[in-house]
């Protein structure tokens, strides 16, 4: 039997669930997750294996109007995962008003790889809302495939996976057989602490902070890491620290655990906060961050 293999990149505006659902697809977390928008900002690959074939997953930012230069590169990976893909999972749910960023979907009417429409959240909704969805994105899109699902619950995700291999292009496995992602080590770290940033802090401190791994050591018994939280003001470098730095030592233990529980080794964590008022416009300082080429 041929082998299967394709890109399948995840689109979406924010908060639909589009990294619980890759998350969900993968039996990894690879994304982190939390309520708030634009919680995903790079490009994630997650690689899962069947005997004859392979499926590359890509989690991408959420769809926004870009307001500077470090979201117009999130939108520039959204842009690319459309320009590449074999086949597009758009992911939207029952809260949210289907024609919002109408032009993307425009985008996806006009694509000639297969697209398939995932209405997520069926699990808090109802059956008529549930119908009336599924008859708008039939009537939008109406080359693509619309599938209700929860990918909080794991619902669906079997139908979900039969259509993506079934409308995979023959091709060879375009990563080893063992691999599950494209992303190192130090990125996930990094990501982490951004995530007990994002679910500690409130208004617009999350969306001002980025995290640099400044040195990631690996020894036999454990990992140690330095990492740096960057900021834009002094006064948010003071809210991240908290008093007697206990809100930093509260995101220091949070993040600690969780790589260790995911890189399965105990970690040693040293984190400072820097203020770099420039970052999110600084083409040499996102490039750092993995956002420029």
């Amino acid at each position: 039997m041929a082998h299967r293999s394709g890109f399948v990149n995840i689109i979406g505006n924010p908060n639909v669930g589009k990294s619980t659902l890759m998350n969900a697809l993968v039996g990894e977390k690879l994304s982190i997750v939390t309520a708030k928008a634009q919680t995903t900002r790079h490009r994630i690959m997650g690689i899962v294996n069947g005997d004859d074939w392979q499926i590359v997953y890509s989690d991408t930012p959420g769809i926004l109007k870009p307001a500077y230069r470090l979201q117009q590169n999130m939108m520039n990976f959204v842009d690319g995962a459309i320009g590449d893909a074999d086949i597009i999972l758009y992911v939207t749910d029952t809260i949210e008003s289907p024609e919002k960023n109408s032009e993307w979907i425009e985008k996806l009417s006009r694509l000639e790889c297969p697209v398939i429409v995932v209405i997520n959240k069926i699990d808090i909704s109802d059956q008529k809302t549930v119908i009336e969805k599924m008859g708008f994105w039939q009537e939008r899109l109406p080359k693509a495939e619309v599938i209700v699902a929860s990918a909080e619950q794991k619902f669906n995700l079997d139908k979900i996976l039969d259509a993506v291999v079934s409308r995979l292009p023959q091709c060879p496995p375009w990563f080893d057989k063992d691999a599950f992602t494209d992303k190192n080590l130090r990125f996930f770290a990094s990501e982490i602490i951004r995530e007990k940033i994002l679910l500690n802090y409130k208004e617009e401190i999350p969306y001002c902070c980025e995290v640099g791994i400044e040195s990631f050591k690996e020894g036999e018994e454990r990992y140690d890491i330095g990492a740096v939280i960057y900021v834009m003001r002094e006064s948010q470098k003071g809210i991240i620290i908290g008093r007697q730095g206990a809100a930093l030592k509260k995101v220091g233990t949070q993040a600690r655990l969780e790589m260790e529980d995911f890189f399965q080794k105990k970690v040693f964590l040293q984190i400072y906060v820097k203020v770099d008022p420039d970052w999110r416009e600084s083409k040499r300082e996102l490039r750092k961050f993995g956002y420029e080429d």
